[in-house]
């Protein structure tokens, strides 16, 4: 159970957050909790089904290259789980009425995202207990937390834009390179010191997901009613 408690709290921190970022016009609960299990159930599927596929067609050595390594963070890992997110947020959440303002594409990429990163966490946490649940609070969670935000902010402007495809698209692209960067610098860490590269990356990711927030909540639908 405290491991569970462990597992869970961070996402729910992330989560509430994010909820009181959305300053001017907020969403359904009932809305936000069926996007966070399209996140938990759905995209879980969606990223194994795909793992399965590549690992049957395109299957990777045991001894990875620096090259290799390079494909799996950004073409199959970053790719795949950020793609399992996008088709949520892209064909649930993105035409709804309720998504009205740009913000919206903020808090429903979250969600989706914090659902995939608390099955992603149950795991890792139960194999590794508590030090991986205390890491990973600080790591990984704000990581997955960040790319939504990257992703979320684009699809936002897209909802009101006549170029939806291509911010759409941009919003993909950017979570899967910063997923990418953060998971390449771990994946060579037999390269002394080297694991610092996603620190970085991810320390720039919640710099950027801080004003993307920023921005959008200035440029809400509801600012001044």
């Amino acid at each position: 159970m405290n491991l569970l408690i462990a597992a869970a709290t961070p996402v729910l921190v992330i989560i509430i957050y994010i909820y009181i970022k959305d300053k001017y016009e907020k969403e359904s609960k009932r809305i936000l909790l069926l996007t966070f299990l399209l996140g938990a159930i759905l995209s879980i599927v969606i990223t194994t089904i795909l793992y399965l596929f590549f690992d049957l067609f395109l299957p990777l050595p045991d001894d990875y290259s620096i090259w290799q390594q390079f494909v799996k963070a950004f073409f199959v890992v970053g790719l795949i789980e950020e793609f399992s997110k996008y088709i949520m947020v892209r064909y649930y959440a993105q035409p709804r009425k309720d998504f009205n303002e740009p913000f919206d594409g903020i808090i429903y990429a979250v969600m989706v995202s914090m659902g995939f990163a608390f099955v992603e966490n149950i795991f890792y946490v139960i194999e590794g207990g508590m030090e991986v649940a205390i890491l990973r609070a600080f790591t990984a969670i704000p990581a997955h937390a960040s790319f939504a935000v990257l992703m979320g902010y684009f699809m936002g402007k897209a909802k009101f834009s006549n170029n939806r495809m291509k911010l759409n698209l941009i919003g993909l692209s950017l979570a899967v390179l910063f997923h990418g960067a953060y998971d390449f610098f771990l994946f060579i860490n037999f390269i002394p010191g080297i694991s610092i590269g996603a620190f970085i990356s991810l320390i720039l990711g919640i710099v950027l997901s801080n004003r993307a927030i920023k921005a959008h909540q200035q440029n809400s639908n509801f600012k001044d009613t």
